[in-house]
C-alpha cells in the first residue's frame, strides 16, 4: 500500500511538472511566431509608407490574436516579459512560473529573429521594401534618443499591459474576446509608436533582432527592456487600484 502511494505521488508530480513545462514551451513557440511574423513584415513590407506602417501594425496585432487562440489555453499567451511581470505583480501567477515564462519568451524571440536572419541571408531578401539588414530591430533616434524612447515605451507598454490585465480578469474581463481586444490594442500602439521607436513594448521581441544586428541596436536594447518592464509594473499597480 505504501509503495502504491509513493508511485501515485510520483505520477502526480511528473504530470504536474510536464504541464508546467508545456506552459514554458508554449511561451517559447508563441514568442518565436510573434517575432518572426511581426519583424518579418517590417523587413519585407517596410515602414516607409503609411501602408507599410499599417501592415506592420496589423502583423504584430494579428500574430498576438492568432497565438492567443492557439496557446492561450495552455499558458495564457503572455509571449511578452512585460505582461508576465504585470501578471506576477497582480498575484495571478507564481514568481517561479514567471522566471520560466521569461526564459521561454527570451529564447523564443531569439529563435524567431534567427529564422528571419536565415531567410534574409539565404534569399537575399529580393524585393524587400523594408530594411533586411535591420531585422525589425528597435531604435531610439526618431524619439530624440534613449530618454525619449524610454518614455514612449513606458507609456505604450503601460497601456498595453493594462488592457491585458483588464480583459483577462477572471471576474471583470472580456472572456473569449480578450485575445481580440489585446491584439487590436497592440495594432493601435504600433500605429502610434512605429515611427518613434519601431514599437517594442516587448523585451523578448527586441532582444532577438538586436543580437543579430549588433551595433546601436544592441547597445540601446536596454531601453527596450527598461521601458516595457517599467510600464508593466505601472500597469499592474494601476489595475490593482482600479479593481
Amino acid at each position: 500500500m505504501h509503495e502504491n502511494r509513493l508511485q501515485r505521488c510520483f505520477c502526480e508530480y511528473a504530470a504536474t511538472n510536464n504541464s508546467i513545462m508545456k506552459k514554458y514551451f508554449a511561451e517559447f513557440v508563441g514568442t518565436m511566431v510573434l517575432t518572426l511574423l511581426g519583424c518579418g513584415t517590417a523587413v519585407f513590407v517596410g515602414c516607409g509608407t503609411t501602408a507599410g506602417v499599417v501592415g506592420t501594425a496589423l502583423a504584430f496585432g494579428l500574430s498576438v490574436v492568432a497565438m492567443a487562440y492557439t496557446i492561450g489555453g495552455i499558458s495564457g499567451c503572455h509571449i511578452n516579459p512585460a505582461i508576465t511581470l504585470g501578471v506576477a505583480i497582480s498575484g495571478r501567477m507564481s514568481w517561479k512560473d514567471a522566471f520560466g515564462y521569461w526564459a521561454g519568451q527570451i529564447l523564443g524571440g531569439i529563435l524567431g529573429a534567427a529564422i528571419l536572419y536565415l531567410i534574409v541571408t539565404v534569399t537575399g531578401a529580393p524585393g524587400a521594401m523594408g530594411d533586411p539588414s535591420g531585422l525589425g530591430a528597435n531604435g531610439t533616434a526618431n524619439a530624440g534618443g534613449p530618454a525619449g524612447a524610454l518614455l514612449v515605451e513606458l507609456i505604450a507598454t503601460f497601456i498595453f499591459v493594462l488592457v491585458v490585465l483588464g480583459t483577462t480578469d477572471e471576474k471583470k474581463g472580456a472572456g473569449n474576446f480578450a485575445g481580440l481586444a489585446i491584439g487590436l490594442s497592440l495594432v493601435l500602439i504600433h500605429l502610434v509608436c512605429i515611427n518613434l521607436t519601431g514599437t517594442s513594448v516587448n523585451p523578448a521581441r527586441s532582444l532577438g533582432p538586436a543580437l543579430f544586428v549588433g551595433g546601436e541596436a544592441l547597445s540601446n536594447v536596454w531601453v527596450f527592456f527598461a521601458g516595457p518592464l517599467a510600464g508593466g509594473v505601472l500597469a499592474a499597480l494601476v489595475w490593482k487600484a482600479l479593481k
